[in-house]
């Protein structure tokens, strides 16, 4: 089954404007004694807290996930797969090349620790490295539960999507007002999880069958983000800020939501354009690598901002003028180039990374009708703690080594590539439909 053009440049689009959104608003400044901190760029400067407008559109990424995902379960279906070979093949995907990510920074803080590297500078930088991995606990979690969404979607369609934002709203409400913090986490999946059902939506017509149902989503989504900011209780970041309460990423909040069905509007109303643009040849050729490559992109991204923090600022030869003046506005083109050209230059070797994982999801991969089906699921839920846990406090927290998470997604991943043993030696064999095959690339969500 040849791609989505349109669903893989949305996937694309997102993470590359997230990339570059944590490239902007990660700060450098040298100290007196060469010690190296990193001042918070939204909160330093307020304004700047409006151009996370313009980068977080993570619900983009959602959105093509769920498009993608309603139409691989179908055909899975179809094809008489069980949900646990599905999701088994759908995690492994990220899981793998996720796993030797953390692997990998792991190795480098158990080194740096042993060689007594300052406990916060590690803190600092296992952070930094650990940051971006917040999407995939949520993206792993929707996934294991898309059987049932779909079903769902199948029995009540844009009702689901509409239940799912409003108990999000009175989730939001009950954080604020009867101060319950943990019961807003179930908001990760709320929020989020509309976006990925209006993807189902998406896939099935239900959103582009009538010209209006997108303008309506652009502008009520819109001028509800926008009422929600001037007149509600809500920041106008879409950026988590230090000491900001309520914020809209954590948890996600009313307003992250109004800004998800905005920009599924937008989405729609642009679809027709873009496809025509995509299926010129000398377009899609410039658009395809970037989306076979948005995973290794996403994980690493921040790699160059350790290699430039190195040999720039350790070394003071990089300019330091004051933080948020005219002349460091103007020093973020450079930055952001030479950010680039670092990941453009390193890229071919993180790709040769990748290879180890892509051989070893293609040896291990489950059966599309996967019975026994304990080991995935147990995988799947340390997995998705390991990387969770990783996201909030980091791969150093306090400087130190973290034993519990690390063990976490090393018995995750032990248990995932078990799959295929599993599956050949108990499952029944499955009718073939290579339409129901996933794309040969990790890199695919």
């Amino acid at each position: 089954m040849s791609r989505d053009r349109y669903v893989d440049f949305l996937r694309a689009l997102a993470i590359v404007l997230v990339v570059l959104g944590h490239w902007l608003i990660t700060a450098l400044v040298r100290g007196p004694g060469g010690e190296i901190f990193a001042p918070e760029l939204l909160s330093a400067i307020p304004w700047t807290q409006w151009l996370t407008l313009g980068f977080q559109i993570m619900p983009l990424f959602f959105l093509a996930g769920g498009h993608a995902a309603g139409g691989s379960w179908s055909r899975a279906r179809a094809a008489g797969g069980t949900a646990a070979g599905w999701v088994g093949r759908r995690a492994s995907r990220l899981l793998l090349p996720a796993a030797a990510y953390c692997g990998l920074v792991l190795l480098a803080v158990a080194i740096c620790s042993a060689a007594g590297v300052d406990p916060g500078t590690l803190a600092l930088v296992g952070w930094a490295m650990a940051m971006q991995l917040w999407f995939l606990p949520v993206y792993l979690l929707l996934s294991a539960l898309t059987p049932a969404l779909h079903a769902a979607h199948r029995r009540w369609g844009l009702l689901v999507p509409v239940t799912m934002g409003a108990v999000a709203v009175a989730v939001g409400v009950l954080v604020m007002t009867v101060r319950t913090p943990h019961v807003g986490l179930v908001n990760y999946v709320l929020v989020w999880g509309v976006a990925y059902q209006l993807g189902f939506c998406w896939h099935d017509g239900l959103l582009t069958r009538r010209r209006p149902v997108p303008i309506v989503m652009a502008a009520g989504g819109g001028l509800a983000f926008a009422a929600l900011v001037v007149l509600g209780p809500f920041p106008v970041s879409l950026i988590l800020v230090t000491g900001q309460n309520p914020s809209n990423t954590d948890p996600p909040s009313a307003a992250m939501l109004a800004w998800a069905v905005a920009q599924t509007g937008v989405c729609l109303l642009a679809e027709p354009t873009v496809r025509r643009l995509l299926d010129r040849e000398r377009i899609w050729r410039v658009v395809r690598p970037v989306g076979g490559a948005s995973m290794t992109l996403y994980l690493w991204h921040m790699l160059p901002v350790l290699v430039v923090a190195a040999a720039f600022y350790l070394t003071g030869l990089a300019p330091q003028p004051a933080f948020g003046s005219l002349a460091w506005w103007g020093l973020r083109v450079p930055w952001l180039l030479v950010l680039g050209g670092v990941m453009a230059g390193v890229m071919p070797a993180l790709r040769l990374v990748e290879r180890g994982p892509a051989l070893l999801y293609e040896r291990t991969r489950p059966e599309l009708g996967l019975r026994r089906s304990w080991p995935m699921w147990l995988g799947l839920a340390a997995s998705v703690a390991a990387l969770a846990r990783f996201a909030v406090r980091g791969f150093s927290p306090d400087g130190r080594f973290p034993v519990f998470p690390a063990l976490g997604i090393v018995l995750g991943t032990a248990l995932m590539v078990t799959l295929r043993r599993t599956a050949t030696r108990r499952a029944p064999a499955v009718s073939r439909d290579t339409s129901a095959q996933p794309p040969r690339k990790l890199n695919r969500t």
